[in-house]
C-alpha cells in the first residue's frame, strides 16, 4: 500500500488576481472563527485534493489535518504557501496549472462575496431582486456572463456516486452535445457532473471547437464533498446551495438530469418549484431526466413520487429519455432553438435569465438544523410549488446529514433529523429515499452509510 504523499511549496496566480490590498490579506489570514481562514482552507483543500474517492467533507479534513496554507503580499502579487497539501496536485513539482487556476477562483470568489459585494447597491430592490442582483454580480465578476452569444449552455446534474455504466453514459451525452456546440455546466465534481463534460471534449475536438466552456459551479459547504473535476475551466463557488441553484437557472438555457441520489432529487425538485409557478408558465426551460438501460429504476421511482406529491402537471414538465445519447441532444437543440426565439422576442438576454421568476422560498437559505428539519411543513395543503420547495429543504438536509462537516456533526452529537408530515406524503418520501439506499445512490462509501434522517407520520406523534 503507497504511503500518502504531501508537497509543501508556493504558488502565484497566472494572469488574474495577480494584487489584493492588505485588507483582503488580513482577512484570508484570520482564523477566528468569523474569519475567512477556515472557510478558505477548507475550499482550497477540496481543490487540491482532486480526484479522491472521499465523499465527506469530515473525512477530508481529518485525513489532511497538517495541511495549511498563507497568504502573503510580494512585490509581484498575492502568494499562497501551500503546507502538506496532496501530492496529487503536482506534477515533477509543479502545481498542475488548472488546480492553480481553481485555487486562485476560489480566493476570488470568497473575497468578493465577503466584501466587494457588501458595497453593491440593491437599494429599491425587493429581497429576491437583491439575491438575483448578487447571482448577476457573482457571475459577472467571474467573467461566466457571455453577451451577444446565443444560447447554447446545457446544465447536467446527477449524482457523483453513479455506476460505471452510468458514468459511461454520461459521456455518451456530453459526446453528443458537443458535437452540436453545446457547452457543459454541472457542479463540478466526479461523476455525473464529470462524464457529460469529458464527453463534450471529444465533440468538441471533432468539430474543432477551441473555446467550449466547462463550467463549475459548487459551494462552501459541499466542494469538500465534491472536489472540482479536472476538466472544468471555469470554476465559480457561490455563497450557499440556495444561490448556487439559482447561478445554474439563471446561466443555463437547458438542463439535463442523470441519475443521482438525495442531491440530485433536491435539484429535481427545485427546478420544478419554478416551472410549478404560474409566472414562469411561458418561459421556455428544457428538462430532460436520461439515463442507460439498467437503470430506469431510478427516473421510474423518481417520477412516480412526483406524480404522487406534485401530481401530473409537475410531471409534464420533463422528459424522460432512455439509453439514447442522440435523442438527449436533439432534444435538447431543439430546446434551445426554442429558449433563443423567446428571449429574443421579449427582448431577454442571451447570458442571463432574469424573467425566470424564483419564489422566495427556494431563494431564501435553508439551515438544516433539527429543529428547522423537523419544523419543514410535509403535507399537501399548499400549492404545488411551495410544496415542491418543502421537500426540496428536506432533501437538501438529508445531502447536509450525509457529507456536510456541520450536518455530520449535529447528527453525531443529536442524532437523525426527524421529518414528518402526512402518513400518505411521508410514505412516498420514505418510498424514494429508500429507492436511493437499495440502489447505492446515498453516498461513495457506501458500505459506512447510516440514515441521517427519520421519518414520522404527524398523527402519530
Amino acid at each position: 500500500m503507497m504511503t500518502e504523499q504531501f508537497v509543501t511549496a508556493n504558488i502565484t496566480p497566472l494572469d488574474s488576481l495577480d494584487t489584493l490590498s492588505p485588507y483582503e490579506v488580513a482577512k484570508l489570514q484570520d482564523r477566528n472563527e468569523a474569519g475567512l481562514y477556515p472557510l478558505f482552507r477548507q475550499c482550497a483543500l477540496a481543490v487540491l485534493n482532486c480526484g479522491s474517492e472521499l465523499d465527506s467533507t469530515k473525512q477530508v479534513l481529518e485525513k489532511h489535518k497538517d495541511f495549511d496554507i498563507k497568504v502573503s503580499q510580494k512585490h509581484r502579487g498575492v502568494q499562497l504557501e501551500l503546507i502538506n497539501a496532496p501530492a496529487s496536485a503536482f506534477v515533477d513539482g509543479e502545481i498542475i496549472q488548472g488546480i492553480r487556476e481553481h485555487l486562485f477562483a476560489v480566493l476570488r470568489d470568497l473575497l468578493y462575496v465577503g466584501d466587494e459585494f457588501a458595497s453593491q447597491c440593491c437599494d429599491g430592490l425587493e429581497e429576491g431582486g437583491q439575491i438575483t442582483n448578487m447571482v448577476f454580480h457573482i457571475l459577472r465578476h467571474a467573467k461566466a456572463l457571455e453577451p451577444h452569444v446565443k444560447p447554447h449552455l446545457v446544465v447536467c446534474w446527477g449524482g457523483h456516486s453513479i455506476n460505471r455504466t452510468e458514468y459511461i453514459y454520461t459521456k455518451q451525452v456530453g459526446y453528443e452535445l458537443g458535437l452540436r456546440g453545446m457547452s457543459v455546466c454541472t457542479g463540478c465534481g466526479p461523476g455525473a457532473m464529470k462524464g457529460p463534460m469529458k464527453g463534450a471534449t471529444i465533440g468538441h475536438a471533432k468539430q474543432r471547437i477551441s473555446d467550449a466552456r466547462y463550467v463549475g459551479i459548487s459551494e462552501p459547504g459541499i466542494i469538500a464533498a465534491e472536489s472540482p473535476n479536472p476538466i472544468v475551466n471555469e470554476l465559480i463557488i457561490m455563497p450557499d446551495i440556495e444561490k448556487r441553484l439559482e447561478a445554474f437557472v439563471r446561466l443555463g438555457h437547458g438542463i439535463i438530469v442523470f441519475p443521482g441520489g438525495a442531491g440530485t432529487a433536491e435539484e429535481i425538485l427545485y427546478m420544478l418549484g419554478i416551472l410549478l409557478h404560474t409566472r414562469n408558465s411561458a418561459c421556455p426551460l428544457p428538462l430532460i431526466f436520461t439515463g442507460p438501460a439498467g437503470s430506469e429504476a431510478y427516473f421510474e421511482t423518481v417520477d412516480k413520487f412526483i406524480r404522487a406529491t406534485l401530481g401530473d402537471r409537475a410531471a409534464g414538465l420533463y422528459d424522460i429519455i432512455v439509453d439514447d445519447p442522440y435523442d438527449v441532444a436533439v432534444k435538447m437543440k431543439a430546446g434551445l432553438e426554442r429558449v433563443t426565439a423567446y428571449r429574443k422576442a421579449t427582448g431577454e438576454s442571451f447570458h442571463f435569465n432574469w424573467q425566470l421568476y424564483i419564489p422566495s422560498e427556494l431563494q431564501q437559505p435553508f439551515e438544516p438544523t433539527h429543529e428547522n428539519m423537523s419544523a419543514l411543513d410535509l403535507s399537501r395543503d399548499q400549492p404545488d410549488y411551495l410544496l415542491a420547495a418543502t421537500l426540496r429543504k428536506a432533501l437538501s438536509g438529508i445531502v447536509a446529514g450525509n457529507v456536510k462537516a456541520p450536518g455530520i456533526r449535529a447528527i453525531e452529537e443529536f442524532g437523525p433529523f426527524e421529518l414528518s408530515g402526512e402518513a400518505e406524503l411521508v410514505s412516498e418520501l420514505d418510498r424514494l429515499l429508500a429507492s436511493f439506499v437499495q440502489q447505492r445512490r446515498m453516498k461513495i462509501d457506501y458500505e459506512e452509510y447510516r440514515p441521517c434522517y427519520r421519518l414520522v407520520e404527524a398523527q402519530t406523534i
